[in-house]
């Protein structure tokens, strides 16, 4: 039988400033490491007045991280020191690999009617990956699969895979699923999960009853996220109206995390060498593509 995964702690976004002035809500972040491992920080960038986000997140430094930047509803204009340049707009999402270093620039736009909805996940690399070339890939909404469930569920699978059907991110280091769930009222989800792997779900819309310890539910509104014990099965139900929710999980690193704003290393020194190559203009090992 399946060993059902119940929720161990419950985490609710709390309201935050980056960039140039971004109103945003962070769901974790710095204190909550390592229980997150390998992911290290979640924000939710909803809104709906453009005088939240338009300062956007000008020019800045990443390195020994992935950003992950997921937009429901809106546009987010991008670009870096790699030479890549463009727009995320509705359903579309940017899977970013900084690696030993790379610098860029978000900034968001909103919709027509100065909408914003959107998600930035960062994952943490191990020591061995840290310095490897950056990567980018951006997945438009057409390429992300929508499954319906036996159980009547549609998924949108970004990482991971779902009945049969894999997400277009792939080669990961820390092998991640990340799904878009939408249950209909009173509907269920299930969904096999790897032993020992994190696992969190963060509920964007309605409610969402969870398994806890004992033969309880746990219910979990929009705005909070459950982080879950072990086990190799996840199940939701919706409450009484439709229920979404993103379900993340990744395999643990295990490692020291030396984290100062941007940057994520394994200790001290590293992070003193960051910051020391990009005060000398050496931070970016590889240049624009010509």
């Amino acid at each position: 039988m399946p060993d059902r995964r119940t929720v161990r702690h419950l985490y609710d976004a709390r309201p935050t400033v980056e960039g140039a002035g971004v109103r945003l809500k962070r769901v974790f972040g710095q204190p909550e490491v390592p229980h997150f491992d390998p992911f290290l920080m979640l924000d939710d960038f909803r809104a709906d007045d453009p005088a939240h986000f338009r300062a956007g997140f000008p020019w800045h430094p990443h390195r020994g991280i992935e950003t992950v930047t997921y937009v429901l509803r809106g546009e987010v204009e991008h670009s870096d020191s790699m030479g890549n340049s463009g727009v995320i707009g509705d359903g579309c999402c940017q899977w970013m690999t900084a690696g030993s270093g790379i610098i860029h620039q978000e900034m968001p736009l909103g919709d027509d009617l100065g909408r914003l909805e959107g998600f930035q996940l960062w994952v943490n690399l191990p020591a061995g990956h840290k310095m490897r070339d950056p990567r980018y890939r951006g997945i438009e909404a057409d390429e992300v699969p929508v499954v319906r469930t036996p159980e009547g569920a549609v998924v949108r699978v970004i990482a991971g895979e779902v009945g049969g059907v894999r997400g277009p991110v792939q080669g990961i280091v820390v092998e991640p699923e990340y799904l878009d769930v939408s249950v209909p009222a009173g509907g269920e989800f299930t969904h096999r999960v790897t032993l020992g792997h994190t696992v969190f779900a963060y509920v964007i819309e309605g409610e969402v009853l969870l398994d806890a310890p004992g033969e309880d539910e746990v219910r979990v509104g929009n705005g909070t996220a459950a982080l879950f014990g072990d086990g190799d099965e996840v199940h939701a139900r919706a409450a009484d109206a439709v229920a979404r929710f993103l379900l993340v999980s990744g395999r643990p690193l295990g490692e020291p995390v030396a984290w100062r704003g941007p940057i994520v290393m394994n200790s001290d020194e590293e992070l003193r060498q960051a910051f020391r190559d990009y005060e000398n203009d050496t931070f970016v090992r590889h240049p624009p593509r010509g």
